[in-house]
């Protein structure tokens, strides 16, 4: 079994790491940021991303935005100061197409080889091992760690060269945002209308409107459960990766602009680390109504 190492252990990446220790792999994880108490025990805690790519033959990254990738890649303590001839560094945190091209470089320069390989299915996804993987970086690379995705997610795909995962990532991000707008346009349109919101979406889930964001964020809105599986701000950074992205390619996202917009109403409203299936309280606020209230009733929305 491969050496792993494996920084960024928080909402996803725990989950993640702890299927790879059932698929029987040994985990060297860093020290120095938190680490879960069950993992503590379950693998080896070193120092610092150093000393990660030194134990491990393959390390993994999951961890926010592109800072944090490129602070944990060339820190002084970070990996490239411990990768040798050889060696496999996977990202599989989400984050900017270009500067993971200029990454992997840097990585390859080194003698190591570099995956981008950021995941969809948030955290019941990561728990489930049942993830989107979509890949960006050589088919030898990606060959090699392919069992490793296998025991994390489901529906693994090859998209091109380094940052082509990267931008399907971004693909997939535009397209959940619209489509939880769209469900929480129709729920609240539905529940203002009088009609029971919970039902409507029932009686939905069986016709041609159906998707996994009506099933799963739907009820979220129904039920008004918003604890974070995918926190607003970090979806907000995968739509400024795209909005950054259409203005050099000169193309126009209004739907992912107006999208946008409502997540920043929600953080304007301290909603940052809601579960972005929330962004159906901005809609809330500018309606003064609240999807799932009593019919007839003008309660504001909270």
């Amino acid at each position: 079994m491969a050496k792993i190492g494996f920084i960024g252990l928080g909402i996803m990446g725990a989950h993640m790491a702890r299927n790879l220790i059932k698929g029987g792999h040994s985990l060297f994880v860093n020290g120095a940021y938190p680490v879960p108490e069950d993992l503590s025990k379950t693998t080896t805690v070193v120092a610092d991303s150093t000393a990660v790519a030194q134990a491990a033959d393959i390390v993994i990254i999951m961890v926010p935005d592109t800072p944090d990738v490129a602070n944990v890649l060339f820190a002084d303590d970070g990996v490239a100061a411990g990768l040798t001839q050889g060696k496999l560094v996977i990202d599989m945190s989400s984050i900017s197409p270009l500067d993971t091209q200029a990454f992997a470089k840097k990585i390859n320069a080194l003698g190591a080889d570099y995956l981008d390989a950021p995941v969809s299915g948030g955290e019941v996804g990561a728990r489930e091992a049942s993830l989107t993987i979509m890949v960006g970086g050589p088919e030898k690379a990606f060959a090699l760690a392919k069992p490793l995705f296998e025991l994390m997610g489901k529906n693994i795909s090859l998209i091109g060269d380094n940052g082509a995962g990267q931008t399907c990532k971004v693909a997939n991000q535009i397209i959940v945002a619209l489509n939880i707008e769209a469900v929480a346009e129709a729920l609240l349109f539905a529940s203002r209308s009088g009609a029971d919101p919970e039902r409507v979406r029932k009686a939905l889930m069986g016709g041609f409107a159906s998707s996994r964001i009506l099933e799963v964020h739907g009820e979220r809105m129904t039920k008004r459960t918003f604890d974070p599986g995918f926190r607003i701000e970090l979806h907000q950074k995968d739509l400024n990766l795209a909005l950054d992205g259409a203005r050099k390619l000169g193309i126009a996202l209004p739907h992912t602009a107006s999208a946008q917009q409502l997540f920043s109403v929600c953080a304007a409203n301290g909603g940052k680390a809601w579960d972005h299936s929330a962004m159906v309280r901005a809609l809330e606020i500018m309606a003064n109504y609240e999807v799932a209230q009593a019919p007839g009733s003008e309660a504001k929305a909270a």
